[in-house]
This record gives C-alpha cells, structure tokens and sequence, in this order.
C-alpha cells in the first residue's frame, strides 16, 4: 500500500460515495445491467432469447468473477470482451446471447453517460445544502456592517450577510447550469460500430421498426427517457466538455468564495473553523493557517484546468471516432468529479463552522468610516450657511492631513477631530457622530439579503428540503 501510488483524490480529499460511482465494482455491474436491459429488448422484439437466460443474467448481475475477466483481458487485451468471457463463464445457458449485435461502447459510453449523471446528482445534492448553510449565514448577518473593498482598497460600506449573498448567488447560477445539464439526459443506446445501427437491422432481418424500439425499450429499461438520434461509435464527446464545464463553474464559484475567506482571515474579520488539537505551522506555533480553504483554492483550480482535457478532445475526434479519448478520459472525467465532491464537502466543513469577529469588523469600519462621512457632513455644513465648494476644500485638506498621519505616522485617522475644530462646519461633536453610525452607509443591503434569500434562496430549499441537513467530516 505504501509502495505504491495512488491518488489523493481518493484517500484524502472525495467522500466515499463518489469514490464507489467511479469504482470498478460500480461499472462492471452497469455493464451487465445494460447486458440484460439488451437481451430483454431483443427478446420482447422477438429474438429466440428465452426467459430461462435472461433469469440467469439476472442470477449474477452483482456476483462479478473478476478473478476470470482479470485473467481474460491478460490474455485478450479487451476489456469488454474479457467481461463478456466471465459473464458467460457464469451464465452459461446465456452466453450464446450476452453483448448480442453490440460494439463495445454499448456498454462502456453507456454507462459512462449513467455515472456522470449519477455523480452529478450527487453533487447537486452538496451544491444544494451549501446554498441552505449559507444562506443561512447571509440572513444572521444581513444588518453587520462591513467594511467594503473594491480592488481590496476600502469603499463603501456593505454588511456581512450581502457579502455572503455574492457568494450565493454564484452558486445558484451553478444550480441553474447543472439542472440544465440533468433535465437533458440522454443515453448513447444501442448504435452499433460507426452508429448506424446496421448489425441490428440484420438482426431483425431488416425491420427498422424494431431496431428504432430496441433503442427506446433499452434507454426506458435504465432509467432514460431517449438516446442521442445520432452518433458515431461513441456519444457526442461534446457531452464530456459539457459535463466539465459544469464542474467548472462550481470550482470557480468555490475558489472565489475561498480566496475571499483567506483574505477575511488576514483581516482577521472572520475564519473557517479551527480545531481544538490543529497545527498551523510547524515552526510558528501561534498560526491559524486557513487549509480548509486554500484546500479548496488548490483542488478548485485542478478542475478548471482540467475542463480543457475533454474540450480538446471533443474537437479532435476523427470522423466516427477515435481512441485517443480513452485513457484521457479515464483521468480527467473521474477527477473533475471526486475533487469538486471533495470541494463541496470541504465548502460544507467551512460554511457549517465559520466565525465571525464583530468587535474587528467594526473597528475597521470606524476607522474608515470617517473619509465615507465627508460628503453627508459637507451637505450638513451648507445648511447651516456654509459655502460648498470652500467646505469641499477643507475637507479635502483635512483628509489628506488625516491619510498621511495614518499612514505616513501610523496614528488613529483624526479627520473627524480636524472637523470638528474647523468652526466653518458648525457641527456639535454630537451632531457628526450621529452621522457616523455605520448602519447610515449600508445602503439597502440588509433588504437586499431578505429580498434575495426569500425571493430566490428559499424557494430552492423547499424543493429540495428532504436532502437538507448533510454534514461534512474532513478524513484530514
């Protein structure tokens, strides 16, 4: 085990879940449902295919002999043929009709096609209880004021829950994409060699008919309302890129949200969870190093790479096929998928745990709030007879004078203590600090949280309420 490489999408980062849909156990069985969902059309058609073979199909539809197709592909170097070989080796009455007019994409581009929709399920499923954490998170802190960053220099005020919403509604565009791809499935079906399904129609001795209903029965048999009306050998390998762009747009999604936290982090305005016994550094033991979400960054920006494999791939498939798709998809398509499985349960883990600091939060926003004030405090000064443009340019001396103490001094920012000694202004210390109350330059954001969370947030969990409520456990 320690001798040998393996990938740590597997054993440190993917649930267990997403593991077994892209295991081998997982495939070989949908090979044979799809071996028995293609006997059984055969049959209803009107093959000599008897009940006695499909039942024995259905004996050991679960009950693999791999150590026979191991052995076999060894020797036939073919990895559906070598399973066709142990399938019959069980089956024996059935063997004369296992894998019956197929090419070997019957199987394999099928169930392909049935576990990324399976993974992708799965995933929206995850997708959908991080939206219900965070949403949660952006109502309990829709009235906290902010400090708000344009280009990460200070702007205008904003609240911790609107920030949140940012962040939401970059996921719910991820929903509405990977519902999208999920309301459009297809199955490859039964097509035969170059997809013109020309060993069916011998089968059926030339009965179009029955070879356009094989495809229908076979798709409705595994769940599938219809197949793709044309292909070549293999499904439109434009399905894969779709599929990974999808996967794509949720790492981007996370990676913002990650890159946010990290740098909210050094603010120390808020953190992901910290456990009691975790090491930060191993040489600076006062470390709170935020790896949950530099998890994320990394795994995230590994998915939005990896969408160019099956783009490049889709666009340079020779004519009906060619196979210099297989041993990339093998990697690209199961990776995508495990590691935004594992960004999703590592976005859970945060989201589920984040901490906030209030007391830091407003003492940044104090600090900048008086630069923000100038405009409302110069429209007060020229009510009570001020001129504007003279109290526009104190103001802009006394910021400057203010800017350089903080920055070139290190000191508190005084401006409002510069004001308030400027007779021009004729302003009461309490009359410009009732203006400075941060709750006066938040705009609509508080409204905007509830107006979002009610209008848009909370209609997606209703609909979705019997999956909420999943945790996330990090293994490291």
């Amino acid at each position: 085990m320690n001798t040998t490489y393996e990938t740590p999408l597997g054993s440190r980062y993917a649930s267990p879940e997403m593991l077994y849909l892209f295991s081998p156990d997982k495939k070989f069985k949908t090979w044979r449902k799809l071996w028995i969902a293609l006997a059984e059309a055969e049959k209803e058609l009107g093959l000599d295919i008897t009940d006695e073979q499909i039942e024995e199909l259905k004996a050991f539809a679960e009950d693999i002999n791999y150590d026979v197709a191991i052995a076999r592909e060894k020797e036939v170097r073919h990895d559906v043929m070598a399973h066709v070989y142990a399938y019959g080796e069980q089956a024996k009455k059935a063997k004369p009709i296992i894998h019956l007019g197929a090419t070997s994409c019957y199987v394999g581009d099928n169930t392909d096609i049935i576990i990324m929709n399976e993974a992708l399920s799965l995933l929206r499923d995850k997708l959908i209880n991080v939206i219900d954490k965070l949403g949660t998170f952006a109502m309990t802190y829709k009235d906290m004021p902010t400090l708000g960053f344009t280009h990460f220099q200070p702007a205008q005020l904003t609240t911790v829950g609107k920030r949140a919403c940012l962040w939401l509604e970059d996921l719910l565009l991820d929903l509405e994409d990977m519902n999208h791809q999920l309301s459009k499935r297809l199955l490859r079906g039964a097509k035969g060699t170059t997809g013109t399904q020309a060993t069916y129609l011998s089968l059926f001795e030339n009965d179009h008919e029955k070879v356009k209903k094989l495809d229908e029965i076979i798709a409705k048999k595994v769940g599938y309302t219809s197949s793709y009306p044309v292909t070549g050998q293999t499904y439109p390998r434009k399905l894969d890129s779709q599929f990974l762009n999808v996967l794509s747009g949720i790492a981007q999604s996370a990676y913002k949200f990650s890159n946010d936290m990290r740098l909210l982090q050094n603010l120390k305005e808020m953190e992901e969870p910290f456990e009691k016994s975790q090491i930060g550094s191993s040489a600076m033991a006062y470390k709170r190093n935020p790896m949950r979400t530099e998890r994320i960054s990394s795994l995230a920006r590994h998915v939005i790479c990896n969408a160019l494999n099956p783009a490049i791939t889709a666009s340079t498939q020779w004519f009906e096929r060619t196979l210099d798709d297989s041993a990339n998809k093998r990697l690209a398509i199961p990776e995508a998928f495990l590691a935004v499985d594992a960004i999703l349960e590592i976005f859970m883990n945060v989201v589920d745990g984040l901490v906030v600091y209030p007391k830091v939060i407003r003492n940044r926003v104090m600090s900048e709030l008086p630069f923000m004030a100038t405009e409302i405090i110069m429209m007060e000064g020229v009510k009570r007879g001020g001129d504007r443009q003279e109290l526009h340019e104190l103001i802009r001396t006394h910021s400057m004078e203010a800017g350089k103490q903080v920055k070139m001094e290190g000191k508190p920012n005084d401006l409002i203590e510069r004001i308030l000694a400027d007779s021009q202004f004729k302003m009461t210390e309490e009359e410009i600090y009732a203006i400075l109350e941060p709750e006066n330059f938040v705009g609509r954001a508080p409204e905007q949280v509830v107006d979002f969370i009610t209008g848009y947030v909370e209609p997606i969990l209703e609909a979705n309420k019997a999956i909420l409520g999943k945790k996330a456990e990090l293994s490291v």
